[in-house]
């Protein structure tokens, strides 16, 4: 296959030109804004701007200090299993400027993708560290796939009426992945068959190891936790009123939606909130407010993956190169 260089472009042009899915996320996102706009008008919008406070911040800033430290200690019990070393003062640190990274940079994930690599580069595991990084985010998700359908179950919501077929349908997803991967799994030399038994070695390691699961999964439930408090907060903040039993399964909702593929996080938080407040009685112009509520205060809380950036970005270039002697070395060792 042609390399980019013999095709007129450069590896670097290569790496920074969008991807089709990039552009396609961004579009997704500016489309549903555009959207919203157009249905609501930007008075949402800045409603919910305005109704961010001094105190809010703190207590949102506050919560996310305990959702981080938590995701941090998972991070670290993953990377661990794998067999790569992570400090939890270094992961608190990097999970923060991930954070950063995803509520600026387009793509929601791109602080995650910074964070494996940086870490790899350390211990000079990309690999390694890379897995950790995804197993760890994915277990996350799949604790609060599990705590939402519970709680959307047990409580009435505006998707109660379609929460068994969505259930059936769950487990029907799950049963067919499994069949599956066994039928898959009969040719030994397949390229399935190594991704698969890394897989479940990584999940073995990484995720079951000495019960690392019970503490993953109750860090997991934590953030989950907090994310939903956070949201309720914003719900207040932007003058919602109802009762948390009717405020606990939507704000699950909006905290799922927040998984999607997204620009920076905004669009689909900002739709799915339009969306549930409205079929909950509570007006989609609320539920924009209070997803650009907690969208400011999300933001505002991870400023402090800015200072590790840019003490990271000093710490680099502060470091002299030595790779080559200076002419001064060379002259004393002449």
């Amino acid at each position: 296959m042609a390399s980019p260089e013999a095709l007129g472009t450069t590896k670097e042009d290569a790496r920074m030109r969008p991807s089709t899915w990039t552009l396609g996320r961004l579009a997704g996102a500016a489309l549903t804004l555009g959207i919203l706009i157009w249905r609501l008008g930007t008075g949402p919008f800045f409603d919910g701007v305005d109704s961010v406070r001094g105190g809010t911040l703190a207590a949102a800033s506050g919560i996310v200090v305990l959702t981080t430290v938590c995701c941090a200690w998972r991070w670290k019990t993953v990377a661990g299993g794998l067999g790569v070393h992570l400090s939890l003062p270094a992961a608190v640190a990097a999970y923060y400027r991930s954070m950063v990274l995803n509520v600026t940079v387009p793509g929601g994930i791109v602080g995650d993708v910074h964070r494996g690599v940086s870490h790899g580069r350390d211990v000079r595991d990309v690999n390694g560290a890379l897995r950790a990084v995804v197993w760890e985010r994915s277990a996350g998700q799949v604790v609060q796939i599990v705590v939402t359908v519970i709680v959307l179950l047990a409580m009435p919501s505006p998707v109660s009426a379609s929460m068994p077929w969505l259930a059936l349908v769950v487990a029907l997803a799950v049963l067919a992945v499994v069949l599956v991967a066994r039928a898959l799994s009969d040719c030994d030399r397949s390229v399935w068959a190594r991704l698969r038994n890394a897989a479940a070695r990584d999940i073995r390691n990484g995720l079951l190891a000495k019960r690392a699961w019970i503490g993953i999964a109750l860090a997991s439930g934590l953030t989950v936790a907090g994310h939903t408090i956070t949201f309720i907060l914003a719900a207040r903040t932007a003058g919602t009123t109802a009762p948390l039993s009717q405020m606990l399964p939507i704000a699950l909702l909006v905290v799922m939606a927040m998984v999607l593929p997204s620009a920076a996080g905004w669009g689909p938080r900002e739709g799915v909130a339009a969306w549930v407040f409205g079929a909950a009685g509570l007006g989609a112009q609320r539920g924009v407010a209070t997803a650009v509520a907690y969208g400011v205060m999300v933001f505002v809380a991870s400023l402090p993956g800015a200072a590790v950036l840019v003490l990271a970005w000093f710490r680099r270039t502060g470091t002299p190169a030595r790779d080559e002697p200076s002419l001064r070395e060379r002259a004393v060792h002449a």
